[in-house]
């Protein structure tokens, strides 16, 4: 049954159906790959945190704070406070998932340092993507129940603004893992083997990131759809 304010059962959510499926494999593949690797300690001993140290030393950024975060696969570099931060799961581990994600956040922070053109937009767009991805649904709801078309539109808009963050964002997080590994076989933190298991699993991470943007696509098709069939009624 068709729904004209975007809710329920209707047939436009048949949509969203290869998105859904694609995150769940994604974070299944992630939270598999990373748990499987992070059994498998690096044969340098070294340690998630000594190496991020030691590769942001290398740029110039040895001073930046890395702190410890609560929770598993919640590492990010803050590019507000120029902060790099790992999970309680890698902070001073010694495994090849630990060693990855830290070189990965590590990437970041070079982007930053170095002025990387999508990172540097994906920063300024923050504010304005926050608002309008808070915004769009409610207008465009707000517009169908009334049978303003402005409205809808504008939201649909707005929508498009949190979408162009989900497309930023890809090439931000694939050139910092291309970094992370190129960074940790440059310096010989990883043996080859060990390499191919980092690569695994910056990959299946990157694929969430995909998944995100599909599904963005996918509504926006879907709030499209939806507006039109309004219109012809």
């Amino acid at each position: 049954m068709y729904s004209p304010y975007g809710f329920g059962m209707d047939s436009t959510m048949l949509l969203l159906i290869p998105a859904v499926l694609l995150s769940m494999w994604a974070q299944a593949r992630v939270q598999s790959t990373f748990s499987q690797y992070s059994r498998v300690g690096a044969r340098g001993g070294v340690t998630a945190d000594g190496v991020a140290r030691m590769l942001l030393s290398s740029f110039g950024l040895g001073a930046m704070p890395i702190n410890r975060v609560r929770g598993s696969l919640t590492d990010h570099y803050n590019p507000q406070d120029r902060t790099l931060n790992l999970s309680e799961s890698v902070y001073g581990s010694s495994s090849i998932a630990s060693i990855g994600v830290a070189a990965h956040e590590v990437g970041h922070a070079i982007q930053h340092s170095q002025s990387y053109g999508p990172l540097m937009l994906r920063n300024s767009i923050v504010p304005v993507v926050n608002i309008a991805s808070s915004a769009s649904m409610p207008l465009f709801i707000i517009g169908l129940m009334m049978g303003n078309s402005l409205l809808t539109n504008i939201g649909i808009l707005l929508f498009v603004g949190a979408l162009t963050f989900h497309l930023v964002t890809l090439p931000v997080e694939l050139d910092a893992s291309s970094r992370a590994l190129r960074l940790l076989r440059e310096t010989g933190t990883l043996a080859p083997d060990e390499l191919e298991g980092a690569k695994k699993v910056l990959t299946a991470a990157a694929w969430t990131y995909i998944a995100a943007a599909l599904m963005a696509i996918l509504q926006l098709v879907r709030l499209i759809m939806i507006r039109n069939a309004r219109e012809r009624r």
